[in-house]
């Protein structure tokens, strides 16, 4: 397994951004194979110019301990005080190039990601539902009246019953708001835990069981 630091500066696009791949250990030896590709939005702590910042939690920072994974992973960054929501179309011109450059089955692309990039798991997934299989958002925020955008998509999300920071009755809102509408959202409020319900959860197996389990609805 590799990990790669790459720019995307496509012309016509309106953000370049600076993003880590992580290639499964069986990438090259199965040319003939799309594997299947799980994106990670970062969140606002690790903005800036140092690639690091989309290692420091999430997938990536589980490569980091020694952990492989069947799957790639690609993380974009963001800089200064700039937030994912602000980038949709820029986001989907990257993820196009990512479909363009690397062996991606495009039928299992998942959308996961932490606080602010929990917030942009929601967002561009409301603005683009169609190109995800599954999402997870994890104690992010979305916007209620979008709710209906995502009710074909399957959707978990995580949310510590002490955040301090984004209150947890923003996902019980959201996921309740999908369901009212006919959607598939389940929430797994983590007890006890403040804003971080990330490090415990993406340390899991299930979690990405449950992403690999679902193919895009067409």
């Amino acid at each position: 397994s590799m990990i790669q630091d790459k720019q995307f500066s496509r012309e016509v696009v309106g953000k370049a951004m600076p993003y880590r791949v992580y290639t499964p250990k069986n990438y090259d030896a199965e040319p003939e194979t799309r594997f299947p590709l799980v994106v990670f939005l970062h969140g606002a702590g690790e903005r800036g110019t140092d690639l690091q910042g989309v290692t420091r939690h999430g997938p990536l920072h589980e490569v980091a301990t020694g952990r492989e994974f069947p799957f790639l992973i690609a993380a974009p960054q963001l800089s200064g005080q700039e937030y994912w929501g602000g980038y949709i179309e820029s986001l989907n011109a990257w993820l196009d190039d990512l479909l363009a450059t690397y062996r991606i089955d495009p039928d299992r692309v998942y959308l996961t990601g932490l606080s602010m990039g929990g917030t942009g798991t929601w967002l561009w997934a409301m603005a683009s539902a169609k190109r995800f299989a599954a999402i997870m958002p994890m104690c992010g925020t979305g916007i209620c009246w979008c709710a209906g955008n995502v009710k074909e998509l399957p959707i978990w999300t995580f949310h510590g019953s002490a955040d301090e920071i984004i209150p947890v009755e923003e996902s019980i809102h959201m996921v309740n708001r999908v369901n009212a509408c006919g959607g598939h959202a389940r929430l797994t409020i983590c007890e006890g835990y403040t804003h971080d319900c990330w490090t415990d959860t993406y340390a899991r197996e299930d979690i990405y069981e449950w992403l690999l389990s679902h193919r895009r609805q067409h």
